[in-house]
């Protein structure tokens, strides 16, 4: 492909696809003898891909060269990626000229988007912008999750909340897998934006702190969901089952709306409108226990 160039991170993210891979999951004959490492060999890929072994050892090897579509796409069938996979994988290569990238422009959220997301207060509805950062929100979604407005700019960010506050893993049923997304969706972010300071410096952080970050970082899985489900358990409200969609924006496609449902005349539902109408001393009456009481949707950029 014109243009592109080689990184090692593309590099990394092959040999990481094609460590989950066995022989069975390629159609290949049963392995003759004890492998070495897990996954398929970069002859097999090779050969899977109709490209030579040594062509595929160069980019698996972080090589300075330049392949095409139509050979990226066929190592994409080979190590059997997703769409998401697939997309991720030519970010990485795109985005790997870092130096001659400009430099990443702060994010801030338009006001008429601010509105919206008080118009639609009968539901929890977010902003998220690059890794993840919260740029905003309506009173219902910090009274269901957190309140990121009382925490200093830096650290509103959704997959940092996730990774390293205890009571996201009382609040999500289901944390190991809705944690494992957000760091699967971090990790497209960074392949879109390599030379992102503070994505790096966020990476750095979690890596730190978290065991199950280092591990889900290192298996270089992608996500890019644009609709799911969650099990919830709210300490005022109990259990909820809600889905969402994430819309994103046509004016800015790093920044998502996140608008979080429950299916109409569900228990859900109810607790969604019992938990709307808390006021203030109420949702502050057990302090650690519950998100504080916001109004408003007002919230300054993480970039600031």
């Amino acid at each position: 492909m014109e243009g592109m160039g080689q990184s090692a991170e593309f590099g990394k993210f092959l040999k990481a696809m094609r460590s989950r891979l066995k022989p069975e999951d390629a159609g290949l004959p049963g392995t003759t003898g004890a492998r070495r490492v897990p996954g398929l060999r970069r002859e097999e890929i090779a050969r899977l891909a109709d490209v030579s072994t040594d062509y595929y050892t160069r980019l698996e090897q972080g090589r300075n060269i330049h392949p095409s579509r139509a050979v990226l796409d066929s190592v994409a069938r080979a190590l059997r990626l997703d769409t998401s996979e697939h997309a991720h994988m030519m970010d990485l290569l795109e985005n790997c000229a870092e130096s001659q990238r400009p430099p990443i422009p702060a994010q801030g959220v338009r006001p008429a988007l601010r509105q919206l997301l008080d118009a639609v207060g009968d539901v929890p509805a977010l902003v998220l912008g690059r890794r993840s950062d919260v740029l905003a929100g309506n009173r219902l979604a910090f009274l269901l999750f957190a309140d990121f407005l009382a925490m200093p700019a830096g650290e509103r960010n959704l997959t940092r909340w996730l990774m390293l506050e205890p009571r996201a893993r009382d609040l999500f049923r289901d944390w190991k897998t809705v944690a494992a997304e957000a760091v699967g969706a971090l990790r497209v972010d960074v392949g879109r934006h390599p030379n992102d300071a503070q994505a790096n410096q966020l990476v750095g952080e979690l890596a730190v702190h978290s065991e199950h970050f280092r591990q889900w970082w290192a298996g270089h899985r992608v996500a890019a969901p644009s609709a799911g489900s969650l099990r919830l358990h709210h300490p005022v409200v109990g259990d909820l089952e809600l889905n969402f969609e994430n819309l994103v924006l046509p004016d800015d496609p790093d920044q998502i709306l996140r608008v979080f449902s429950a299916k109409p005349g569900s228990p859900s539902a109810d607790s969604l409108t019992l938990l709307g109408s808390f006021g203030a001393g109420e949702a502050d009456a057990a302090p650690g226990t519950t998100p504080s009481f916001v109004t408003g949707s007002e919230a300054r950029t993480p970039d600031e």
